[in-house]
């Protein structure tokens, strides 16, 4: 479990080649590395959100009761896991183009869910949910996520670097919106979870 980890952040294109080589399964990518990675921002923010409250750094904070913060972990967990199937549909739409044969969809959605490992570590600062932190933190996790998804496109989709910096470039970019979903979500639900999510799971 969770083996490539290390090697994506810390040599990036020796560990996609080991992993080109597995033909692992969506199935085994989840079990092994994304259900798993998914729960740091998730249970960190719970812990957060419960102990200490999202502020902007100054003395109110706004927390949450256990039960809601489970809802509103649950909610977020189920989010992020479909969006690393978004994003990898996404990516074989553009590899289409620029790869023949182009990679079939089980393979994008393995390359999306092990470039996502930056970001999800990144939920480590959800334990002190200051905004601007998980801001700062999230900015890093996307740097760190373009350089792995760069030296990832010529090892694992079989596109070319000229060609690969196109796809990475798209991907960043979409990358970046789901980003500031994810971030919008999760200051909805934590932040004013008291309010949505009781009437979103009594009448939902």
């Amino acid at each position: 479990m969770l083996t490539h980890v290390w090697g994506l952040l810390a040599h990036p294109s020796t560990e996609w080649t080991q992993i080109s080589k597995e033909e692992e399964t969506v199935t085994h990518l989840y079990a092994h590395h994304v259900l798993l990675l998914a729960a740091v921002p998730v249970i960190c923010a719970y812990i957060g959100t419960t102990q200490v409250g999202w502020s902007f750094g100054g003395e109110h904070a706004i927390k949450l009761n256990y039960l809601e913060a489970l809802y509103a972990g649950i909610a977020f967990y189920i989010t992020i896991l479909a969006a690393v199937f978004a994003v990898g549909s996404m990516i074989r739409s553009m590899a289409k183009r620029y790869s023949d044969p182009p990679p079939s969809r089980r393979r994008c959605v393995i390359f999306a869910g092990y470039i996502a490992t930056p970001m999800f570590l990144s939920g480590l600062v959800a334990l002190y949910p200051l905004i601007w932190l998980c801001l700062l933190a999230g900015t890093i996790g996307l740097c760190v996520t373009g350089y792995v998804l760069y030296q990832g496109i010529p090892h694992f989709l079989g596109i070319s670097s000229e060609k690969g910096f196109i796809v990475s470039s798209a991907t960043l970019a979409v990358g970046v919106l789901v980003l500031e979903a994810l971030l919008a979500i999760t200051v909805m639900l934590w932040g004013y979870g008291q309010i949505l999510l009781p009437w979103l799971f009594r009448f939902g």
